[in-house]
């Protein structure tokens, strides 16, 4: 028997790398040490599982995967889960959103919803994520004390800094968060969010850029989630939003554009010559019938895509296996093709190609040896998920977020058993509950 000094073994069950050979691994045996994936394979010695380590987890039954990368939401959101519903996107933002974020967003209700996001992304086999929001200060704190993965990025709109003293503050602000977070990466990256062309000036855009650029960090925006947005970016610059951003200059391989439904072929060239990455939300999309992405094409012309939920507020749900489901689903009828956006594809897409866009995929999105150990047990002995032959299609078309059995976040522990490890489940859901009530409350007033 060899002997070994892992802090964790998990053994049985079926690998999925995700690595660039897309190795399925039968009875495969993992090591984990200090964090790291110190050995990943066909489990030939079941001895050593039980000598010198500290925990051992047995996998049987269980599809043994990277953790889902969520590269697009807005965490604090969870409190306004449902609250304005079945309305067109600029409706739904203008006159709900936007006012309920003036009016109810503080540090305390982001910290309370950031909480109550985690626990539900942990529990439904998210490992890493991309959040933009407001204080994200006291979001990365909670990030810190539930040990999650994630790019925390601040957000920027002219809407909220209507004039340049407050537009200074919010920089200066901004600068700080980066150089607070910057030295714990990679566990938690600082980055930056404009919001869009249309709330954002040119010289908001550009600002904020130089600063990305300056610290090394990610540029984040939504773009062209709804078609109106081309005419309204034309008629205040004479352009169409891809060609106003070139022209800018803030297009590179360090921008992430968000939704991105009514990219065309020209903008494709532009995002591939560029190394511009996109990330696709297909629910949110769907719900707020703001268009559907061109992904496909994206894809064949090497565009980097991962896939996100956006926030709860026009999703309902963090789960980013009813989210695969829906991406690879959405394409075929949009294209009447079946064969676009295949299992494997889609499974690409959630983990190394969400790690990929996020600029992690060295460190996160598959399981070899070197890399950090973000990794999920999948409970394959399920009604619906009887009987397996190809695990890719089971995983998008068959599973849900609960058939998530356990979840470790690198090389720790954070839910087994369906038991979160850093959550107090009942405590985050009493809280955000206690916000909602305040804002009824308040609009009953």
């Amino acid at each position: 028997m060899q002997e070994n000094n892992w802090d964790i073994v998990i053994t049985g069950g079926t690998l999925i790398t995700m690595s660039a050979g897309m190795e399925i691994i039968e009875d495969s045996i993992i090591g984990i040490k200090d964090g790291i994936i110190v050995a990943a394979g066909k489990n030939t010695d079941r001895g050593c599982s039980i000598l010198n380590t500290k925990e051992t987890i047995d996998a049987s039954g269980c599809i043994v995967m990277p953790g889902l990368v969520n590269t697009h939401t807005h965490i604090p959101m969870v409190c306004f889960r449902g609250m304005a519903d079945d309305l067109p996107l600029m409706e739904w933002l203008s006159k709900h959103i936007w006012p309920a974020e003036m009016n109810f967003v503080n540090k305390e209700m982001v910290y309370d919803g950031a909480i109550l996001a985690m626990a539900e992304m942990i529990l439904s086999g998210t490992t890493t994520f991309c959040d933009g929001y407001f204080f994200e200060d006291t979001i990365t704190e909670a990030v810190s004390t539930v040990g999650m993965r994630a790019v925390v990025s601040q957000g920027f709109a002219d809407v909220f800094m209507p004039d340049k003293t407050r537009a200074g503050k919010m920089m200066a602000a901004a600068k700080r968060f980066v150089k607070r977070w910057q030295p714990h990466a990679p566990m938690i990256t600082p980055a930056y969010f404009c919001h869009s062309p249309y709330t954002c000036s040119p010289d908001t855009l550009v600002r904020v850029k130089d600063a990305a650029r300056e610290n090394g960090i990610l540029y984040l925006m939504h773009l062209l989630e709804n078609k109106d947005e081309t005419d309204t970016i034309l008629n205040l610059y004479g352009k169409k939003p891809v060609q106003f951003l070139f022209d800018l200059g803030v297009l590179d391989e360090q921008t992430v554009a968000v939704h991105c439904n009514w990219l065309t072929k020209e903008d494709m060239a532009v995002f591939a010559d560029l190394g511009v990455k996109v990330s696709h939300n297909p629910e949110s999309s769907m719900k707020l019938a703001s268009g559907v992405a061109p992904v496909p094409e994206m894809l064949k012309k090497g565009i980097i895509v991962g896939i996100g939920t956006d926030g709860c507020a026009s999703n309902n749900d963090m789960d980013m296996f009813r989210e695969m489901n829906t991406a690879a689903l959405i394409h075929k009828v949009n294209s009447l093709n079946p064969t676009v956006m295949n299992a494997e594809t889609v499974c690409k897409m959630a983990t190394i190609g969400g790690a990929k866009s996020l600029g992690l995929d060295k460190l996160t999105g598959s399981i070899e040896k070197g890399k950090k150990a973000d990794i999920i047990l999948v409970d394959m002995n399920q009604p619906h998920l009887t009987p397996l032959y190809n695990c890719y299609s089971q995983l998008v078309y068959a599973a849900r977020g609960a058939d998530v059995k356990t979840s470790i976040i690198n090389g720790k522990i954070v839910m087994k058993d369906r038991q979160l490890r850093t959550i107090d489940l009942q405590t985050a859901m009493n809280k955000v509950h206690a916000v909602a009530s305040g804002i009824i409350k308040q609009n009953m007033c």
